[in-house]
């Protein structure tokens, strides 16, 4: 490619990170992609789950064969699958542990696992674990492109973390008055490395927010520990205020999921007369299942670590809504709360 390989390649559209589309420029030299690379192997890899899709010949069949790893149900009877490393989003790993005829000795050529793309619980990754040792790995990272990894030899040493950058990149946790957080302490995350974004296209108001002094300012809440292994708090516009109180919804969800009638589990703010926002959840059930929605909310506030944390409401839904890469919508179950307050915050 002309002038070293710097010249633009194409134009991602952050659809999963964004309620409003914003394209990011992306330069090939940092994908080592070349379109003599993808005219002489017919393909690149394509990663389900994410927001890059690239391919320049593409066989519809292959493709077919490659999701049904995903679709239990279509997969015959007795069919020992021959993948050796899977990328995926939680969605797809919480329906793949909850197939009614998932076995994991089909899976025994399995070498990674790799979960990207949103948090998956603890719970499940002790089910995953405990079905296919040895295995897991997990990317915390964004399209704007920061990354930290966590590899299968620290899954359990590290339980709980989505590890450290890899070689190359930087990363601190900053306090909301601008300065570097101590060991234990929440705050933003920020990184650097090679493959940073130069930008959002033709928005240079948002390059300015997300990008300050070559740092990339991720609006995801966390922090790390004596070693430098990340633990990922919340996003920053999920955070919920609570008459003064910051309350961070996964905290919450990850003790609902832990109920064995339960498949996946949302929470966010919804308004309160007296405290401004309380905590609701909107749970899915594994099939077969049945609980009372107050049953599994008692059972949820009897368990919780503060009472600022307890649930005011919980509903159930057949399914999440979804965007194109499996994450879960949630502003769009929020949204209908707030809409009958008539107010936004």
């Amino acid at each position: 490619m002309h002038r070293r390989s710097l010249q633009l390649l194409t134009l991602v559209t952050a659809l999963c990170a964004a309620s409003s589309a914003r394209g990011q420029t992306l330069r090939a030299v940092r994908l080592r992609i070349t379109r003599a690379r993808i005219e002489a192997e017919g393909r690149v890899r394509l990663g389900l789950g994410g927001c890059r899709l690239l391919a320049h010949k593409l066989v519809l069949d292959r493709l077919r064969r490659r999701l049904e790893v995903f679709r239990p149900e279509l997969q015959t009877p007795g069919l020992r699958l021959t993948a050796r490393r899977l990328l995926r989003v939680p969605s797809q790993i919480v329906a793949l542990l909850n197939a009614p005829n998932f076995d994991p000795a089909r899976l025994q050529s399995l070498e990674m696992l790799l979960s990207l793309g949103a948090p998956l619980s603890v719970a499940h990754k002790d089910i995953l674990e405990a079905a296919l040792p040895g295995r897991f790995y997990e990317l915390y990272g964004l399209t704007e492109d920061f990354v930290t990894i966590l590899d299968r030899d620290d899954a359990q040493r590290k339980r709980g973390t989505v590890g450290v950058p890899p070689p190359f990149f930087d990363m601190k946790i900053v306090r909301e008055d601008g300065k570097t957080a101590a060991v234990g302490e929440i705050g933003e995350i920020v990184g650097r490395g090679p493959i940073l974004m130069p930008g959002y296209y033709r928005r240079d108001d948002l390059t300015a927010e997300a990008i300050r002094d070559g740092w990339l300012y991720t609006g995801d809440l966390g922090f790390v520990d004596k070693d430098g292994y990340l633990s990922l708090v919340d996003r920053k516009k999920d955070m919920i205020d609570s008459g003064g109180v910051k309350v961070y919804p996964r905290d919450i969800e990850e003790i609902i999921v832990q109920h064995p009638a339960v498949l996946e589990a949302v929470v966010f703010g919804i308004p309160d007369e007296k405290w401004g926002e309380t905590p609701a959840a909107v749970v899915t059930l594994k099939a077969g299942q049945h609980i009372d929605a107050d049953a599994l909310r008692e059972w949820t506030n009897t368990r919780v670590g503060a009472r600022y944390q307890r649930l005011s409401t919980l509903d159930f839904l057949d399914q999440f809504p979804r965007n194109a890469a499996g994450k879960i919508l949630k502003r769009e179950l929020r949204e209908p709360y707030w809409e009958a307050a008539g107010r936004r915050i």
